[in-house]
Formats: C-alpha cells, structure tokens, sequence
C-alpha cells in the first residue's frame, strides 16, 4: 500500500475507501475465529466453576474437597488435552498446504487424535480410583480427603467424552468451523448446573457425588450432541471424519504424539504448579484451601479468553506456516498477543477493585465457615491479578509458537519457569519468609512472568525465519 505503482487509484478501482490493510484483515479474521473459541472455553470451564458454585452452597468443606478433586483431575486431564490439541494445528497446516485436497490428511489426523484420546484415558483412570489415598499420603485433612475421593471416583468418567470433544472441537476450529462445538457447549452449561443441582440437593440427595455426576452426564450428552450436528453437517461431509475409526494408523498417530507430547508435559508442567500449591494450601488448613480454590475459579474464567485467543493464533499462525507465508504470521501471531494481553490488563483491574463480589460469585456469604474466608480469598486475589497479565501472554505465545508445530522448547521454558522457579520461590515465601498462602501465590507470580517473557522472546525470532512447515518441506 506504501508503493504508488503497486496500489490503483480510487478512480480506478472504482472503490469508494481504500484497500483495507492486511493488519485490520487479520485483527477481524483472528476475532471472528477467537469470539466463539473463547465462548466455548468459558462454557467448557463453565462445567467446573458451575460446581465450585454448587460446592460452595454445601459449605467449605465440601469445596475444599472438590478443589483437591478437580485439581487433581484436571492435572492429569490436561496432559491429556497436550497431546490431543495437535490435532488443530496438524489440520490447520494441512489446509494451508493442500487446500481442497487435504480432507484425507484432516481424516487421518482426526482419527489419531481419537485414537490418542481414548489410550490416554485407559492409563490415567486407575490413578484416579485412589483418590484418596493419594491425598492421606500428601496429609490432607482425612475427612476431606474422603470426600474428595468419592467425589472423583465418579468425575473420572469425564475424561473419556471430554478429551473426545476436544479432538473434534480442534478439528473443526483448525477447519475454522467453530460454531457446532460452540452452539453444544452453551446447551451443556445450563444442564451441567441443573443436572448438578438436581443430584445434589434434589430427592436423589447424592450431594458431592450428585455433582460430579452431573457433570459426567453432561459431558456423555454433549459428545453425542456434536457427533450428530457433524454428520448431519453437509459442509462436512467431505472430511468423513469418522470414517474407519477402528483403523491403527502409525504414522499419523506417531506425528500426533510428536507434536502433542511435548504439549502435554508443558500443560502438566503448568497445571503442576496450581496442584501443588493447592496440595500445599492443603496444609494450612480448610479456610485457606478453600478461598485458593475461589481465587483459582476466578482466575481460571479469566484465562479462558486468552486461551481462546491463543487457539485461534495456533490456527492463523497454522495455515499460513503451512502455505508459507511469513508476512501472514507474523501479522497473526502479533494481533493475538496484543489481544490476549489487552483483555488481561483489564481482568487484572477488576479483580483489584471488585473483590468481595467476585468472590462472592462462588461462595454463599451465609454457607458454614464463610465468613473466615471472603478476607483470605480478597488476598489472594490480588496476586491473582499480578499474574493475570503474564498468565495471558504465555498461553497465546503458546498457542502462536503451537502454529509453527515448536512445542519441544516450549516445554523447556515452562518447565523451568513453573518448577525452576515457581515452586521452589512460593516454598521459600510460604515457609522460609512466613507468608503461608499468599507465598504460593507470589511463586506464581514469579514462575509466569519468566515463562511469559521466553515465550514471547521465542515467538519473535522464530516468526521472523520460519515460513514453511515440515511437510510442505518434505512433499
């Protein structure tokens, strides 16, 4: 646009407004693709704060139970969804590279992400049957221990539809086709809470177990609900995504770990860190244990915008490595970062200057043993919101860096911020300085920011000398 022989007249073209730049293409194409990603996050996490909302109406006890639950859960989960979201950026390299003709390399890669699903939910369910012994061991609270252990000999079962979806959900946003996995996720929030509620507090009277189950019907209603809307889907067809599901493709399954292991540990590096310091928040009681758990929920819906963000980048930044492309991703990777980091500034505000009522979003003000924890929460909040920025930053480099298919160093770097320096720094504050529970939240801070900074660092030089992916390169 800056070359006068490049660009025609207006009287030429006929336009009544200039060309638009490629960076305003890009910032519309990002947000149209990022707005129903982030939705479906916000409604997927949706499924877990709904229940520390109905944990908290049972009391402290009950959510700090749940919390070690979840936590727990949600660290081995995470691995899990490592390794099945290099589905998305597989697809999207693909599209990028063959255009039309890349239905086949989107079947088989969809296939091995399923395949990949299933074998991880085999190994990691029978950890999860010893719930409770695993937390006696850590020196929780034996009565909460139970309670938790009960409680995830039953949302173990989630694990299986939910990594599924998440295949299908990376497939179709790589495919940039969110709009099914976001029109179920809407559906199953509200049912999630009902069916939650209803076991819990209505004739069945299951209590914790009541939301978990709640849960696991949901998630098994919601896998059924988008299988169908693909297949019915005629734009779809093509793809036959669930075609010869039975079949053990090696090669596409073994490029399926390559890219997602290294996803995985990264994920579990980082989901680590909040289990840790949930497990040592344990420690110092079930007040402190249970405003962590309120200030996680409050952060972890913050994150879900960035996160959504940085999925969309891994998608832009996707499709233009596969069609080499280097002036499009950069442009891609820079308009998300600055959107991730935008959203969480102004998360960071409201968490400072809102406390009590964000808090009091999850936890009933007249439930048993509240009242002792609304001033611990408000502290922990304000660590919260130190870290919101970085937290951010770091998960749409992630999600950028995912589109180039570099997950190896990435995974150095969040192992090495999160355990290098996170946990052993909110030990040191926690114990050592005496800070207890806001230690572990400085650690946090700390860890983050370190990885935040890498990320971007990494982002930057190899955006400027990468433009082709491995199989455009190889034929």
């Amino acid at each position: 646009m800056s070359s006068v022989t490049s660009t025609p007249s207006l009287a030429a073209t006929g336009l009544d407004r200039p060309p638009a730049s490629p960076w305003w293409d890009e910032l519309r194409a990002t947000l149209k693709l990022s707005a129903p990603l982030v939705l479906i996050n916000l409604a997927q996490h949706g499924l877990v704060a709904s229940n520390a909302v109905l944990l908290g109406r049972l009391g402290a006890e009950p959510i700090a139970a749940g919390a070690l639950a979840t936590s727990l859960y949600l660290l081995l989960f995470i691995g899990g969804i490592g390794l099945t979201s290099s589905v998305a950026p597989l697809v999207a390299e693909a599209i990028g590279r063959e255009a039309g003709a890349a239905s086949g390399a989107v079947r088989r890669t969809v296939r091995a992400g399923l395949w990949v699903g299933f074998l991880v939910t085999l190994a990691l369910m029978p950890v999860l049957w010893f719930t409770e012994d695993l937390l006696v061991l850590l020196h929780q609270e034996p009565a909460v221990a139970r309670d938790a252990g009960s409680y995830m000999r039953v949302l173990q079962w989630w694990m299986f539809p939910a990594l599924t979806f998440m295949v299908l959900k990376g497939a179709l946003a790589a495919l940039q086709r969110p709009g099914p996995p976001l029109a179920v996720s809407l559906i199953a929030l509200p049912l999630n809470l009902a069916l939650g509620a209803f076991l819990a507090f209505g004739p069945p009277d299951l209590g914790i177990v009541g939301v978990a189950l709640g849960t696991v019907l949901t998630e098994f209603l919601a896998l059924v609900a988008l299988v169908l809307v693909i297949r019915l889907d005629r734009r779809l067809h093509r793809h036959r995504m669930f075609a010869s599901l039975w079949r053990f493709d090696t090669e596409p399954l073994a490029r399926v770990v390559r890219v997602g292991l290294p996803m995985g540990v990264a994920g579990i590096a980082e989901a680590g860190l909040f289990e840790a310091a949930t497990v040592a928040m344990g420690t110092f009681g079930t007040v402190p244990l249970a405003a962590h758990a309120i200030t996680l929920q409050i952060a972890a819906t913050c994150f879900m915008v960035p996160n959504g963000i940085g999925q969309a980048a891994t998608v832009r930044v996707g499709r233009a490595y596969g069609a080499a492309d280097r002036a499009a991703l950069r442009r891609a990777g820079a308009v998300a970062l600055w959107l991730g980091f935008g959203f969480m500034v102004a998360c960071a505000l409201v968490q400072l200057l809102a406390p009590r009522t964000l808090i009091g979003l999850f936890l009933d003000a007249d439930a048993p043993g509240a009242a002792g924890v609304f001033p611990v929460a408000a502290g922990f909040l304000i660590f919260s919101a130190l870290f919101a920025i970085s937290d951010g930053v770091q998960s749409v480099a992630l999600g950028a860096l995912r589109g180039l298919q570099d997950t190896k160093v990435p995974m150095l770097i969040a192992l090495f911020g999160y355990w290098g320096i996170g946990v052993p720094l909110g030990a040191a504050l926690a114990w050592g300085a005496g800070m207890g529970g806001r230690g572990i939240w400085a650690g946090f801070c700390a860890g983050l920011l370190v990885v935040s900074v890498a990320l971007v660092i990494r982002w930057r030089r190899l955006s400027a000398g990468r433009a082709r992916g491995p199989s455009a390169q190889a034929g």
